[in-house]
């Protein structure tokens, strides 16, 4: 039976164990609200006291500091948004126009309009069920379908472009299959670029993801576990190429005491201090922060493990989550739209995923490997509410 009505097999059990989870919390119940107390209020009053409320604050390399100490990583570049980090990090990896980028359809759109504003197209890979990141074995079969040598690396010779880079997404904050990912990378030549939007804090044996590949990108948005209010950051274990990154990000300006001089296209893309203020105490804070995520990703874990028609989408194997949205795995996709209108009527913040992006009007013509697993995961993915309060 659907759950249209809002009543059927999985909506009432869902709904029931959100009840029994979220008890005299107030509703609506966000999906995922920031957590901020007097540590943020405390920075950003003092960077507003300090007067350096632009880029040049002090609060914008103390926020890098911090975050370089978290990540393990050479350098980090904060920026005014995750999308222009992304933007210059596939910029860093040598991306152009009527290039190719390798990436999965189950992302945010940022991750392909990034590409986008390269003038490069984005090329859709299927992914796998574990952590719903580009599945490795399926990247191979592609590019050995479809791709041939070259000695600025592979060629699409379907189309005749050149692949780029491959852009690997950490969907929900589970690490994708990095290893594996990286030695596909290696075989054709191909850069490897993290798109660790949603992932601050999660960890691939042992190590922070964006640091498997070539260059990583963060965001700092809202609804991240970490806010700076909207920005981003590029980090990498390549000091030379984070110097470049922040050149481009900073207009291309040429250091000069007094002249203003710029030596190539660049972008107006850093964080302003006041940004930095709001995400420096959030860092501080980040050891708390994921251990209540990972408390309430635990008690969804237990209510849902005995639970018909549904799956707690648990971490990949030898990963350490940080479960930015946690996520429910539908048997039946005609049970979503059901639950979902009824846990809005009852003030849950429930979620579908995104779109596929090869669906969406600006992307539908770009190049595609065969996605059976995206299509079939993709209306069955319901986001539930994991704000760390």
């Amino acid at each position: 039976m659907a759950d249209e009505s809002g009543t059927g097999p999985v909506t009432g059990p869902v709904l029931a164990a959100l009840e029994a989870i979220f008890a005299g919390a107030p509703r609506p119940l966000p999906l995922h609200a920031p957590s901020l107390g007097p540590d943020e209020s405390r920075e950003v009053r003092d960077c507003v006291a300090s007067g350096w409320v632009s880029y040049l604050g002090s609060h914008v390399a103390a926020f890098e500091s911090e975050l370089q100490r978290i990540c393990g990583c050479a350098g980090v570049v904060s920026t005014c948004s995750g999308t222009a980090a992304l933007h210059l990090a596939l910029l860093a990896a040598g991306v152009g126009r009527d290039d190719e980028v390798l990436m999965p359809p189950l992302s945010f759109v940022a991750t392909a309009n990034a590409a986008a504003y390269l003038g490069a197209v984005p090329h859709f890979v299927d992914i796998e069920a574990t952590s719903l990141g580009v599945c490795a074995q399926a990247l191979q079969a592609h590019l050995t379908a479809i791709a041939a040598p070259g000695p600025d690396g592979p060629r699409n010779t379907l189309t005749g472009r050149r692949i780029a880079a491959l852009a690997v997404v950490h969907a929900f904050g589970h690490p994708a299959d990095l290893d594996a990912l990286a030695e596909v990378c290696a075989h054709w030549g191909l850069p490897l670029v993290e798109d660790a939007a949603e992932a601050l804090g999660s960890l691939y044996k042992g190590r922070h993801v964006g640091r498997h590949g070539l260059v990583s990108a963060l965001s700092f948005n809202g609804n991240k576990i970490v806010t700076t209010g909207g920005g981003g950051a590029v980090f990498s274990d390549d000091a030379e190429l984070i110097a470049r990154v922040r050149h481009t990000a900073s207009t291309a300006k040429v250091p000069h005491p007094w002249e203003s001089r710029h030596d190539e296209v660049g972008f107006n893309y850093r964080m302003p201090a006041l940004n930095a203020a709001l995400g420096l105490a959030q860092a501080r804070r980040l050891d708390g922060l994921l251990e209540r995520k990972r408390a309430l990703a635990q008690r969804y874990a237990e209510i849902f493990a005995a639970m018909p028609g549904v799956r707690f989408l648990a971490e990949p194997p030898a990963t350490r989550s940080n479960f930015w949205l946690n996520t429910l795995v539908l048997e039946n996709a005609a049970t979503r739209d059901g639950l979902l209108a009824a846990a809005r009527e009852a003030g849950f913040g429930l979620r579908p995923a995104w779109e596929l992006l090869c669906d969406l009007p600006m992307y539908a013509g770009c190049p595609r490997a065969a996605l059976p697993r995206a299509r079939n995961l993709q209306p069955r993915l319901v986001n539930l509410p994991s704000s760390p309060g």
